[in-house]
């Protein structure tokens, strides 16, 4: 495998391009993994951010980090590779991450500059549902009650997203 020369077709490309090739073929080979980011430096080290629908594993890491180095000739583009999910402290920035976090709270921020933290209840094509509870004044009387509060967000609105992680 190692010897393996790169077809013609990758030569006319940049890097990144046939790296993005390569990546996308080894994501159909398995549709539920993801793309999330793919860097190349000037000085040809590559990172590739992945995620699944089913979370990821180190073998997923490695088949696309195989189906890029395999395909890649060492004596044309000297380079680093290195291939890794997407971490708990990264904001969801696809919207298949929001569909896996259901049941799990985060912490949105919108572009008005709102700040919203709550359980992701739903998630559709076009928007999230978050819900928590807060208290508020009484209507009547004095002292507090505890309602709960429910929240549609467009994902055009949402400037960042991260899962809260709690202890």
């Amino acid at each position: 495998m190692r010897g393996r020369k790169v077809p013609s077709f990758y030569l006319t490309m940049s890097l990144k391009d046939t790296v993005e090739n390569l990546i996308a073929g080894a994501l159909r080979e398995n549709p539920s993994l993801f793309l999330i980011d793919l860097k190349v430096h000037p000085d040809n080290r590559i990172d590739v951010i992945i995620d699944g629908d089913n979370g990821v594993t180190v073998d997923d890491c490695i088949n696309v980090s195989r189906a890029v180095e395999h395909n890649l000739d060492r004596d044309k583009e000297d380079f680093a590779l290195q291939v890794m999910s997407a971490g708990v402290s990264e904001g969801l920035t696809h919207q298949r991450q929001y569909k896996k976090n259901i049941g799990r709270k985060l912490k949105v921020k919108t572009e008005d500059n709102n700040s919203i933290e709550g359980e992701l209840t739903s998630v559709t094509d076009d928007n999230i549902t978050l819900v928590w509870k807060t208290r508020e004044a009484k209507p009547v009387g004095k002292g507090k009650i505890t309602v709960t509060k429910e929240a549609s967000v467009s994902y055009s609105e949402i400037q960042e997203a991260k899962v809260m992680i709690t202890f």
